[in-house]
């Protein structure tokens, strides 16, 4: 017996004044509606209604019934209507899983997707470790570099770089170096990661090649160079997506244009297909468009440089940031 229908017949019975009216609006028999009301008698042993060829009343136990059903049926009700607009609609929370160089990028341009829907949030967690998903409770996450995890679906969203970047009071104070061998001769802001972190790769006509540097300053913590290399203290090596924002204000420049880092796959996963939820939907849209907003403003800066000059410092759409189609 399907109760929770059952109940809302014999609410319908009650609201109604007859069997015959909730026939109609069933599009079902009388019989099968006095059928139902019997299965409820037969389910709890008791006899809900008096009946009489005029009149159809409640026996106490069926007021006993009605007052505990009308609130179960309500709460359903509440039920369907908020995941029914949640299923077409971009409302609730949306948690994402990001590395600490991606975490920048998003925060300076979630909240105009939020302005537009205020009903959606998104709780971004942050962190440079490979998140469980599932453990996590994340929606999806940003990851860098190959999934090799087949439980995942896997969204390509592109190809960022790590570029040389710094502050323009730097390039005054020391100058520019014209290739990764002369970065031995400037101040270098490391990002220790591990062994070797202050080996910086650049791709020359060698192909991929790595260069040591040195500077009196490092730290385990992506944010804290990119803020030293914006003081002017250093040349710094970070995430394309990281220092876009900065290469366009001319809060820094890019060194080495010529020298671009090795490619570095990023992807959008999530556990499932199934049931995807239009907020999570709409949030690795946006993700993604503005990646490709970034592309196209990228290919439309124009290279100033006059002949047998050097190049003005610009962002570069080739080498700092290649979208992929999705």
């Amino acid at each position: 017996m399907d109760l929770l229908g059952t109940l809302g017949i014999l609410v319908r019975v009650v609201e109604t004044g007859s069997f015959s009216a909730v026939a109609r609006e069933r599009k079902l028999s009388i019989a099968a509606v006095a059928r139902q009301v019997s299965q409820l008698e037969d389910r709890f042993g008791v006899r809900l209604f008096h009946r009489t060829t005029r009149k159809l009343s409640l026996t106490d136990d069926g007021q006993i019934l009605l007052g505990l059903a009308r609130p179960v049926l309500d709460g359903v009700e509440g039920i369907e209507a908020a995941l029914g607009q949640q299923s077409t609609l971009p409302v609730g929370l949306v948690r994402v899983g990001v590395t600490v160089t991606t975490s920048r990028f998003l925060s300076l341009r979630l909240p105009s997707l939020l302005i537009d829907h205020p009903r959606l949030k998104v709780e971004l967690v942050v962190g440079d470790r490979l998140s469980d998903l599932i453990e996590d409770r994340l929606d999806f996450a940003m990851r860098i570099g190959e999934i090799s995890d087949a439980s995942l679906v896997v969204r390509r969203s592109g190809t960022a770089m790590r570029v040389a970047v710094a502050a323009p009071s730097y390039i005054k104070r020391h100058g520019e170096p014209s290739s990764p061998v002369e970065l031995a001769n400037h101040i270098c802001i490391v990002h220790d990661i591990g062994p070797d972190s202050d080996v910086w790769t650049f791709v020359t006509q060698k192909g991929p090649e790595g260069f040591r540097v040195s500077g009196g300053f490092l730290a385990n913590d992506a944010r804290a160079v990119h803020l030293a290399a914006r003081t002017g203290y250093g040349i710094a090596y970070l995430g394309s997506l990281e220092v876009f924002d900065d290469l366009r204000s001319g809060t820094l420049v890019r060194v080495l244009s010529d020298f671009p880092g090795p490619g570095i796959q990023i992807n959008l996963v999530y556990p499932s297909r199934r049931h995807l939820a239009p907020r999570t939907r709409l949030v690795m849209d946006f993700i993604w468009e503005q990646v490709r907003q970034i592309r196209a403003e990228l290919e439309a800066v124009p290279d100033q440089s006059a002949p047998g000059q050097h190049r003005e410092h610009r962002a570069d759409a080739q080498s700092l940031f290649l979208p992929e189609s999705l």
